[in-house]
This record gives structure tokens, C-alpha cells and sequence, in this order.
């Protein structure tokens, strides 16, 4: 359990927790979350999203939500990823997402090594989502309403295990896009969902 005492503050204390989910996955958006948290805020086990159950997950992003000063997302969509690259669809969701958010705070934690524009300050923190609240709880609501999503998008485009894998590269969801192709929700840029391409072979007479 995180104390609230550990976090790196602004002169205010307003600091906002930025984390992403899906960007590693062959299917559906990237989702970033935005989280400011009070100073007094009571949510016992919260930490990395990957180190929690889908159970406990769902109950801790209702109890942000309930608690948080100010919580928003964003998203960047197969289309966007496959025109501009997955990093900086990435980082275009963490700003539309730290733009959502009602209170302006006065620093931003990102998770990982890499900041995006924005007037405010910020600072990025390798591993940010086990090492402060804020950032884990925004990897939580990150995760949380992605997987939702992609069980939804499972219904629309069945066949494919959308909502068993939540997009990622595994040998059943390999094996369906090279049975049936690539949906609307994947990306077509990323290996393994489009046809690989054929090697060109020059060919001489006499060789």
C-alpha cells in the first residue's frame, strides 16, 4: 500500500499521475489516464495495474474515481497509430488525456522515459506505476476501461478473441488475423497483422 507522503509534489501539492495501456498490442486504441488524487485518499493495494487481478483492477478504478480530484482519458485509434507510429500516438493520448482533466495540475508524473508537449512541467519516471499513486492509479483506469473496450469490440468484430487477448499478439490471435485477415480495430502497420512482405529476388541470365 502506497502512503500518499511519497509522491513528488508541486508547491500546491496538485500533481497529476499519467500511465497508458494497449500500446504493445496488434488491435484497438491506445488508452492513456490522467489522475489527481487528494492528499488523503484511501485506496489499500493500489499499484501497478499488471500486478493486480481483473477483479481487484475493476474495484480500485471505481474507488478513484470516487475519490480522485480530477480524472480523464485519452485515446489515439488504429488509424492515427498506423499514420504517425505507436510513439507519438502514445504520447498525443497522454496530452489529450492530462487536457481532460477539470483541475490544471501543477506537475505531471508520466510513467516511462518520455515527455510530450505541454505548458505544464513534468516529469517522467521509469517504472512511475509501481513507485507512485498516482501514476499506478492512472494505470489502472487506463487498463480497466481498455479491456472493456476491447470486449466490446470483440462483439463487433467476432472471431478474432478480442476479448480474451485484449488485442495482444498472442498465437491464437496471430492465427485468426492470418485465417481472417485484419478487422477495422487492428493495425495494419504492426507485424504480424498485415501479409508479410515478399522478398524481391534480382535475377541475372546465366545465374
Amino acid at each position: 500500500m502506497f502512503s500518499h507522503r511519497g509522491c513528488i509534489r508541486a508547491a500546491d501539492g496538485t500533481q497529476a499521475g499519467i500511465d497508458e495501456a494497449g500500446r504493445g498490442c496488434l488491435a484497438g486504441p491506445v488508452v492513456a489516464a490522467a489522475v489527481i488524487l487528494p492528499p488523503d485518499f484511501d485506496l489499500p493495494g493500489l499499484t501497478d495495474s499488471k500486478k493486480l487481478s481483473a477483479r481487484r483492477r475493476a474495484v480500485l478504478a471505481q474507488a478513484i474515481k470516487a475519490q480522485a480530484v480530477s480524472w480523464a482519458l485519452g485515446f489515439s485509434w488504429p488509424g492515427e497509430i498506423d499514420r504517425i507510429n505507436i510513439l507519438q500516438a502514445t504520447l498525443k493520448a497522454m496530452a489529450r488525456a492530462l487536457n481532460a482533466l477539470q483541475v490544471s495540475p501543477e506537475l505531471v508524473l508520466v510513467d516511462g522515459n518520455q515527455s510530450f508537449p505541454s505548458s505544464l512541467p513534468q516529469q517522467t519516471v521509469i517504472g512511475g506505476d509501481a513507485l507512485h499513486p498516482c501514476i499506478s492509479a492512472a494505470s489502472i483506469l487506463a487498463k480497466t476501461f481498455r479491456d472493456d473496450l476491447l470486449q466490446c469490440m470483440d462483439k463487433r468484430y467476432p472471431g478474432y478473441g478480442l476479448d480474451v487477448h485484449k488485442g495482444y499478439g498472442t498465437k491464437a490471435h496471430l492465427d485468426a488475423l492470418r485465417r481472417l485477415g485484419p478487422s477495422p480495430a487492428h493495425r495494419n502497420t504492426f507485424r504480424g497483422v498485415g501479409p508479410e512482405p515478399r522478398e524481391t529476388q534480382l535475377w541475372l541470365p546465366g545465374i
